[in-house]
């Protein structure tokens, strides 16, 4: 098995102080087993692919707590119990998915945080994928590729259940139509970079969750969300960069909760 080294997650994830791929990534705030999970039409996910180095804290309480109110019962998985399996074959046991994660670029290629750590018994099942780039664990984590997507997420309807999926994390567009193709209803995305250190994503994605709560479509929820930062993106000192979070959706504009 390969030595893990940490290098790309110091550069991209901007300098958090690692011992080793256990003692960052190890821990869960898994809430509550996926297997207990009621069925898909109410049932939610969050998943938090790098809870140790930027955790989700009142955004997942907050965000369980609206979606508690519309009546879905919230599952919060975290850090390693956030697996390729879980991915390929559990998404669609739930109605909405939140997954929260980063990209890292190894030789070129730009990579997602899965979660799970690097080991030899998944370089070996999915033996295929890393052989072609798809996956990656340079990191000390799993990562995979736009091409991952492509390969794995190629079945029409693998999502029907999964009416709403939010993806927060640079260039997570990139691989939306892949999510919508599959099956699923509406997909939230970032159509470029992004830092989950500052926490406008998760802020944005609570605003969005807590309005569809209230009545509102998904297209409202969303514009109402980034309008503001729309609207005063004239930089009063010149010397002033404007901004707008990329933060869009594809699929079922009218969807509500």
């Amino acid at each position: 098995m390969r030595k893990i080294f940490f290098a790309a997650i110091i550069v991209v994830l901007m300098a958090v102080p690692v011992v080793n791929a256990n003692s960052v990534f190890g821990m869960s705030t898994s809430t509550i087993s996926p297997s207990l999970a009621p069925g898909p039409e109410n049932s939610a996910v969050i998943l938090s692919s790098l809870d140790q180095v930027y955790p989700m804290g009142q955004y997942d309480t907050e965000l369980t707590y609206y979606l508690g109110q519309a009546g879905y019962h919230v599952t919060t998985i975290a850090n390693t119990n956030v697996t390729i399996d879980f991915l390929l074959n559990q998404l669609n046991n739930y109605s909405i998915v939140i997954w929260r994660t980063n990209t890292y670029t190894w030789e070129h290629i730009e990579y997602w945080y899965i979660g799970q750590l690097a080991n030899a018994q998944v370089e070996q099942e999915y033996a295929g994928d890393f052989a072609q780039g798809y996956m990656n664990g340079n990191a000390g984590i799993l990562g995979v590729s736009l091409n991952f997507f492509s390969e794995h997420f190629n079945t029409p309807g693998m999502l029907s259940n999964v009416k709403l999926m939010i993806v927060i994390s640079t260039d997570s567009d990139a691989f939306a139509g892949f999510l919508l193709n599959a099956g699923a209803g509406t997909v939230i995305f970032c159509n470029g970079p992004v830092s989950l250190g500052f926490g406008l994503m998760d802020d944005l994605t609570t605003q969005v969750i807590g309005d569809m709560v209230a009545g509102q479509t998904v297209y409202s929820a969303v514009y109402n969300a980034v309008s503001p930062y729309v609207q005063n993106s004239n930089p009063e000192d010149p010397l002033d960069t404007s901004y707008t979070p990329p933060f869009w959706f594809q699929g079922n504009a009218t969807l509500t909760l």
